[in-house]
């Protein structure tokens, strides 16, 4: 199978992303913390890993580039903010759904922030992916932890849209050295509000500390490389069918691991939010 080492990296790359959300539960450390730990780790672990394999940073291209480096890595540590905060205040799988959200606000977006043409085929995705927000979020049924959490998630999906509209923006930068400004200037950016609110820097230790460890280096710095690897030379098709098993081993740690419940109609919901954002990615470019 041509491009087999890659494949099975990314797949990789996007399982440990999902597993994100089950880890934070265990560490104990506030969320703030964690979203702080894991950029300062990712960027570390990135910069000495291009550094061993002789690569350095293109200056010129991350200079050309800078605002919108600066602006989508403040972005990024915004999305972990609110994406963490909605793993605590509701269950894991409904925080990372209502996060998911991000490639159906990018399709909704498109038009104004692009200028591109928004195809009406896609108009069913959206509503899709809105319904199967209701469903996971059981708006109507409780259960679902402080309402704040969906707030917080869908937040954090609004913060994600605007860095792939920033993403899309920027010109001849290779992936690896947006992946180290944007974790770098996460990092950065959620310092302040980690010491303003717990006064001082949390220190981890025992196992709270090796997870720390874990979701810095493994779950960033080792994921973003497979990831960005993988996404240089996979077909975009490919790339977009396995980036949806993110969600999916999310929605499943959730449920067997950290135990929460998960409704039949919570269920249906789930699968209709992924599979919209799915089927909007894969739909052939509309003819002129």
């Amino acid at each position: 199978m041509p491009l087999r080492r890659e494949r099975i990296g990314f797949i990789i790359a996007v399982v440990l992303y999902g597993t994100v959300g089950m880890f934070l539960r265990f560490s104990g450390l506030p969320s703030e913390a964690i979203a702080l730990y894991r950029g300062v780790l990712g960027a570390l672990f990135i910069l000495i890993w291009r550094s061993v394999r002789g690569e350095k940073p293109d200056g010129a291209a991350i200079r050309r580039n800078l605002l919108l480096l600066i602006v989508s890595g403040i972005l990024l540590g915004l999305n972990w903010i609110f994406l963490f905060a909605a793993y605590v205040k509701t269950t894991v799988a409904v925080a990372s759904l209502c996060n998911y959200m991000a490639p159906i606000l990018v399709i909704a977006f498109t038009p104004l922030v692009l200028k591109e043409k928004l195809d009406p085929r896609k108009l069913p995705c959206i509503a899709a992916a809105l319904l199967g927000i209701i469903l996971v979020s059981n708006l109507f049924g409780g259960g679902i932890g402080d309402p704040a959490g969906i707030i917080y998630g869908l937040a954090g999906a609004v913060c994600f849209a605007a860095i792939v509209f920033c993403n899309r923006r920027m010109k001849e930068l290779p992936a690896m050295d947006r992946a180290l400004m944007q974790l770098g200037i996460s990092a950065v950016t959620v310092l302040p509000y980690v010491l303003l609110k717990n006064g001082g820097l949390p220190v981890p230790g025992g196992r709270a500390l090796l997870i720390v460890l874990m979701l810095g280096l493994l779950q960033t710095g080792v994921a973003y490389c497979l990831y960005f690897r993988g996404m240089a030379v996979l077909p975009v098709q490919t790339v977009a069918i396995l980036g949806y098993l993110e969600p999916v081993v999310s929605v499943l740690c959730s449920f067997f691991f950290l135990h929460e419940p998960l409704t039949l109609w919570g269920w249906i919901g789930a699968a209709l939010v992924i599979a919209a954002a799915a089927v909007s990615e894969l739909m052939p470019a509309q003819r002129q």
